[in-house]
């Protein structure tokens, strides 16, 4: 892993995309509870599970997902039907299972059209739970964006304004090169910017320096400024991609 210098400056680094881009957060709620089935492994009882998506407005309230077309949970390929589609809020996902696993989750707008992918880990800790995730819709009709304006202000509303964020300074001793960071950032395909424009705002702190025009498409973070936990993701995600190590 390479070193990092002490800090001079401020790193930051702005992801250009020819996308209009608007965040929402998603809430995952997982109910599970074990029936009375034989199962196929001895050790672990037969369980029924179900998902439920939900959108949240700006104060964190429940809202029905209906600005979807449909949701498409990815199972684990050892189902008989491992692709599952629903059309209808709350998009209810309900199977019958003994083993725990990571779903990838599709949201459309459109018939074509979806969001990145939700990576929702289900799993039997508890019998329910919920995981909030937040999502990016990019370039949005003038009715997606009117549907998502019921559930807070639209960054282009003139009651909207971006609040500052406070800079962090990193001490000595730091783990990670920024500017390999910033260099790899810059190398990204729009789908993979995406991508990390969502671990970024699922990761971030209250001191990391974001300034999202969606207008012109630009997303700029000074990267001195994430959470260790949020550098590391990062680091990881581009490692998978080659661009650094």
């Amino acid at each position: 892993m390479a070193p990092r210098r002490s800090r001079a400056a401020p790193v930051r680094v702005t992801l250009r995309t020819k996308a209009n881009l608007l965040e929402r957060k998603i809430k995952v709620v997982t109910e599970q509870q074990i029936i009375d089935k034989p199962s196929p492994v001895e050790a672990f009882p037969m369980r029924e599970w179900s998902l439920k998506v939900f959108l949240l407005d700006e104060d964190g309230n429940e809202r029905p997902a209906d600005v979807f077309t449909k949701v498409v949970y990815n199972l684990h390929p050892t189902f008989d039907n491992p692709i599952q589609s629903f059309q209808k809020a709350p998009f209810t996902c309900k199977n019958e299972g003994w083993g725990e696993f990571e779903i990838s989750i599709d949201c459309y707008t459109t018939e074509k059209t979806k969001l990145a992918p939700i990576i929702h880990d289900l799993n039997f800790q508890q019998e329910r739970y919920e995981q909030t995730h937040t999502v990016v819709f990019k370039n949005p009709s003038q009715n997606l964006q009117e549907r998502l304006r019921e559930t807070g202000p639209l960054p282009t509303d003139e009651d909207h304004r971006p609040k500052k964020k406070g800079l962090a300074t990193k001490k000595s001793s730091q783990k990670y090169d920024y500017e390999k960071i910033a260099e790899s950032l810059e190398k990204l395909e729009e789908e993979d910017l995406l991508r990390v424009i969502q671990i970024i705002n699922e990761n971030k702190g209250p001191d990391t320096y974001i300034r999202s025009d969606v207008e012109a498409g630009e997303f700029s973070i000074d990267l001195y400024t994430m959470p260790d936990g949020l550098t590391s993701k990062l680091w990881e995600h581009l490692s998978k991609k080659g661009l650094v190590g």
